[in-house]
């Protein structure tokens, strides 16, 4: 079948069913009235990312975090306990000491870093983890220099499971006009008669490689999800607020705007390379989109990866248990030969006739006073990444 001739209303969320754990008016009630006789674990931002992503549906079919059979069976085999696609560990870690003085069949408040009460955990579990075991499988390496496996070895010996509630969706301090949660996105897709959407997952400023494979997964689709991750990343990647910016412009000034759709996406960004490619194809088929674009070393961090290792994961797969069609772009560069953006698919050119330049070589450039050339990014853009790199 067709792009063209897929029906958006036929993309079921994963597992069957959008998953809502945002508590009701009365369930909210409920619990702060019990508020001040629960005991009280506080999340990192991280957890707090994941435990939105739950209640919002972004994470369906999961309804909290991960008892010990689910873990070991997604750590080790990507899937689920009930066979279902699902690649990276969701979990609450916590300390030896607190998981002591918290007693399965609790309600567990759950507190942000502020000390606000924003979740409850239904305790069904709690279990130690191997974090050797996590690190190898899930990010295919062990040394602590990894964004990823750094937090793994960081976090609590234990972990908490079970049905988890959100207990309010607030706005977004920074971006509450592009907060739409999966259920509105997918109404969105249809009320605009898009049958097939194409999700772009991005941490980075849109470069003209991005905005070439972009287009070409649009020719073949009735609309682009431009989804942002917005929740923590690491030091070095560019603001959240800066990227959001560099966004606006592209879709402002080089978008058809009625073909494209852009939402943020709340989560943390994990590194995991290849796992992380499926893990964000899943969240992306929750919020409705039937095609996923998997470019160059999607989700990767250094030298951990190699360059395809995220498209060819798939292949571990049948593509009707993971449900979304992932669209896989070789390098994109500018070619002088052709006067235009090209892969190695596409183009004639030798090597010295390609332009390519990595997000660090930008950076590098940007705190020289430097632009990027308009072979590689958009002036409007380049323009933008200088100005918020010297505002101090």
């Amino acid at each position: 079948m067709s792009a063209a001739n897929q029906n958006k209303e036929t993309i079921p969320a994963h597992g069957g069913t959008l998953i809502n754990r945002i508590a009701t008016e009365a369930q909210k009630q409920a619990f702060l009235d019990k508020a001040d006789s629960l005991p009280r674990v506080e999340i990192d931002d991280r957890t707090l990312s994941d435990l939105v992503l739950i209640a919002i549906g972004g994470f369906s079919p999961l309804t909290g975090f991960m008892e010990e059979a689910d873990y070991n069976s997604v750590v080790v085999d990507m899937r689920l306990t009930n066979g279902l696609p699902w690649s990276v560990p969701i979990t609450l870690s916590v300390t030896e000491e607190v998981a002591e003085s918290l007693k399965e069949g609790d309600l567990v408040r759950l507190d942000d870093s502020t000390g606000r009460f924003v979740g409850v955990l239904e305790l069904t579990q709690k279990y130690k983890y191997d974090k050797l075991k996590e690190a190898l499988h899930v990010y295919r390496t062990n040394e602590e220099k990894h964004p990823g496996v750094a937090v793994v070895y960081q976090q609590g010996n234990v972990n908490l499971a079970g049905p988890a509630w959100l207990l309010q969706r607030d706005p977004h301090s920074l971006f509450p006009n592009y907060q739409i949660d999966p259920a509105e996105t997918r109404e969105l897709f249809v009320e605009k008669g898009w049958k097939s959407v194409v999700g772009f997952q991005t941490r980075n400023p849109i470069h003209r490689a991005h905005e070439y494979i972009q287009k070409c997964a649009l020719e073949t689709v009735d609309g682009l999800f431009l989804h942002p991750l917005v929740g923590a990343t690491k030091s070095d990647d560019i603001p959240a607020d800066v990227r959001m910016r560099c966004y606006e412009i592209m879709l402002d000034r080089y978008f058809p705007r009625d073909r494209v759709m852009m939402a943020i996406n709340p989560a943390a960004m994990r590194y995991a390379g290849p796992r992380e490619a499926i893990f964000h194809a899943l969240v992306r088929k929750n919020y409705g989109c039937t095609h996923f674009i998997v470019g160059r070393d999607h989700a990767g961090v250094g030298d951990y990866y190699g360059t395809y290792d995220a498209q060819h994961i798939f292949d571990e797969f049948e593509p009707s248990e993971l449900g979304i069609v992932p669209m896989k772009f070789e390098h994109a560069f500018y070619c002088t030969r052709t006067q235009s953006m090209a892969t190695s698919k596409t183009s004639p050119s030798t090597a010295e006739e390609r332009i390519h330049l990595s997000g660090t070589k930008v950076r590098e450039m940007l705190r020289r006073g430097q632009l990027p050339p308009p072979e590689f990014s958009r002036p409007e853009v380049a323009t933008e990444l200088a100005k918020a790199m010297h505002k101090d």
